[in-house]
């Protein structure tokens, strides 16, 4: 069989030229139709099957996952408190100061030292001391003396006023020799009752000086320990206008607590409600209870504290002046209750029934209504709704993959 020969020209475009694109393998050309027809099924075979894994892996691995961040039911305690900041101050304090003047002329204690009453703490130079004691003695025996010769007047004066007045009566004198006789006796008691009263004053003079002698030697006026000493020795002290302090006294076997509660929280705040306080660097809680509340409130920053004081025992001595309390007064407390942290329950108020996430035994999520009672800062009371060890839902976390919603996993389980 002859070829033809094929006109590219005349030959339709939509008309593939089999002869001039078979393999010259001696077969038909109907025979490479069904091979191309073959390989073009198995291309598009493949290719949905990259595309079916491509969608899996998305939907496997890319899928956003939620894991729930949970938090188990428990019986504690839990108490609804106010914060506020304090400062530990001394009980009782005195400041002792100088009653005379003079040099300081020597310390008989140092700060820290521990006193009691009518010990000797300091002393005055007592020279200026003594001589105004020596000049008051000096101007109260003058008077005395003085005393004594007016008196002796004053008996005179009455003799003869007394011997003119029975002259007089027998008509022996005039009556103006008795007048002037009465006169004198009038004069010299007069003088006499006027040194009487000069010296009472000299005496008062005399107990002043003697009261600034004894002024030199200072002592404690109450038992406690010495927590600043404001003098020298040598300094000296001018007690004309005011008593200048030399060192302040304080009692720390009981100190006084200064908190400052906001206006917002101060109506809630009640004489003898329990109260506790942590001081930097110490463990210990301290207990105690509320003693008094000021009416006179302090601006701070242009926000208004009204102090509450308390007492608290310091035995040991382990509280020291000005040391910064964290205080917390209790407004409520319960003991021994069901307990779920307070991110589960939002801004739920006390006493009110809300609906939260609970999770199942089969790892389901459901939604359960239960009643809240006291609202802590960490804690809230369960009254209704939950048993013990129950999981409740407190967040949730998204991941994209496995391995994100592992590590989610993993960092949930270390919470």
């Amino acid at each position: 069989m002859k070829s033809k020969d094929i006109n590219p020209e005349t030959t339709p475009k939509s008309v593939p030229n089999i002869e001039a694109v078979a393999p010259q393998t001696g077969e038909h050309p109907g025979k490479f139709r069904v091979f191309i027809h073959r390989r073009g099924i198995w291309l598009i075979g493949a290719i949905l099957v990259v595309l079916a894994g491509g969608f899996g892996y998305n939907w496997a691995f890319c899928k956003a996952i939620v894991v729930y961040n949970t938090a188990t039911v428990e019986r504690g305690d839990v108490e609804n408190t106010v914060l506020a900041a304090g400062v530990v101050q001394p009980i009782k304090y005195v400041d002792v100061g100088a009653q005379t003047s003079g040099k300081l002329k020597s310390l008989k204690v140092s700060k820290g030292d521990r006193v009691e009453i009518g010990q000797l703490l300091a002393e005055i130079d007592p020279v200026l001391a003594n001589t105004a004691l020596t000049a008051s003695n000096a101007a109260l025996e003058n008077m005395t003396s003085q005393r004594s010769l007016k008196e002796a007047q004053l008996v005179l004066t009455k003799l003869q006023r007394d011997r003119n007045d029975l002259l007089f009566s027998h008509q022996v004198i005039s009556a103006n020799e008795r007048d002037i006789t009465q006169a004198a006796y009038d004069v010299a008691f007069a003088d006499s009752s006027s040194l009487s009263a000069q010296m009472k004053q000299a005496n008062a003079s005399v107990n002043t000086a003697k009261a600034n002698l004894s002024y030199t030697k200072i002592t404690a006026p109450i038992a406690g320990e010495i927590v600043s000493i404001t003098a020298l020795e040598g300094q000296t002290l001018n007690a004309n206008q005011s008593a200048p302090v030399i060192l302040r006294i304080a009692k720390l076997d009981t100190v006084k607590v200064w908190s400052q509660v906001s206006e917002a929280d101060i109506d809630r705040v009640k004489v003898d409600q329990k109260v506790y306080f942590t001081v930097l660097g110490q463990s210990q809680r301290w207990n105690g209870q509320v003693r008094q509340i000021l009416p006179t409130p302090e601006l701070i920053n242009n926000v208004v504290f009204y102090d509450v004081l308390f007492d608290m025992p310091n035995p040991k001595g382990d509280l020291y002046i000005q040391m910064t309390a964290q205080v917390f007064i209790v407004l409520e407390q319960a003991k021994g209750v069901l307990l779920i942290p307070t991110a589960a329950v939002g801004n739920a108020i006390e006493g009110a029934e809300i609906q939260i996430q609970v999770i199942k035994d089969d790892g389901k999520v459901e939604i359960r209504p239960i009643k809240i009672g006291i609202k802590g800062e960490i804690s809230t009371e369960v009254k209704e709704g939950l048993k013990e060890k129950e999981q409740v839902v407190i967040g949730e976390i998204k991941t994209k993959n496995a391995t994100a919603n592992k590590s989610a996993l993993s960092a949930r389980k270390g919470l």
